[in-house]
């Protein structure tokens, strides 16, 4: 029998203790789990990054992996924390939208608030809820025992407004949800929307108030420094240097304004 594995998210960083006690948790109490970390460098209490992070992730994992993912600016507060399975996966959460990329994707099927004591660490902090609260769902989960054994279903879990290209028979409206490690601008713009309009003509793409020379199939297509467009691993427009980092370059960040038309007819 596989051994169950646990996948952690979080805006903890890797300098405090926070992220490793998180894994020491879920140890105490599913101490066969295979422990990955998908990161723990998401920008602080930045919900939508998380939410986008993950969703570029997690079908990538084998079915059941337990997903836990904490970023949660409201630590303490009166939001919830919830468990949900969702395409076969299981998630463990604050109630604040970080799942909402998942969600959009694979509706859950089930979505349960956290509120049986006994599969929570017996003091629970008003700072630390990853530790006590989050960690040991997400390790009895792994542990085999139902979702609904954590607490009472849920219909009305908290679901972010995430940006969606808007499109029109000559050009697409979208934006950069995402800035990667190598300032590559990743877009809300997917494949199937850009290719739709592509196959009415020559097209342009803009990048604030920059015009893109080129839509590449690889990085290397474009020579070391030149500024491209291409689909990177997501399936979504990115802005990229090659070799080089576009956002340091074009000075844009998440939000800036990309636009795909169709050019003149020459």
């Amino acid at each position: 029998m596989a051994r169950p594995i646990v996948a952690f998210l979080s805006d903890f960083g890797t300098r405090d203790h926070y992220a490793g006690t998180l894994k020491a948790v879920v140890l105490g109490v599913c101490a066969e789990a295979t422990l990955v970390d998908i990161g723990h460098d998401i920008p602080a209490h930045d919900v939508m990054a998380g939410a986008l992070e993950l969703a570029a992730c997690y079908r990538y994992f084998p079915l059941g992996t337990v997903f836990l993912v904490v970023v949660d600016p409201g630590v303490g507060s009166s939001r919830r924390g919830i468990a949900a399975e969702a395409a076969d996966y299981k998630f463990v959460a604050p109630d604040n939208g970080v799942l909402s990329a998942v969600f959009r994707e694979a509706p859950p099927k089930k979505v349960v608030e956290l509120t049986e004591r006994k599969y929570a660490r017996p003091t629970v902090s008003r700072t630390f809820e990853g530790r006590d609260r989050f960690a040991p769902a997400a390790g009895w989960l792994a542990k085999g025992i139902p979702l609904v054994s954590l607490g009472r279903g849920v219909t009305d879990f908290h679901v972010l407004d995430l940006p969606q290209p808007q499109a029109d028979a000559r050009q697409i409206s979208g934006e950069v949800v995402r800035v990667d490690r190598f300032g590559n601008l990743i877009t809300n713009i997917d494949r199937r929307t850009f290719e739709h309009l592509a196959n009415s003509g020559r097209i342009a793409v803009r990048a604030g108030t920059h015009e893109i020379g080129r839509v590449v199939a690889t990085y290397a297509e474009a020579p070391a420094g030149e500024l491209c467009a291409l689909f990177g691993s997501t399936d979504h427009l990115e802005i990229a240097v090659n070799a080089g980092d576009a956002a340091a370059h074009l000075a844009l960040s998440r939000g800036a304004v990309v636009t795909v038309r169709l050019a003149p007819q020459i």
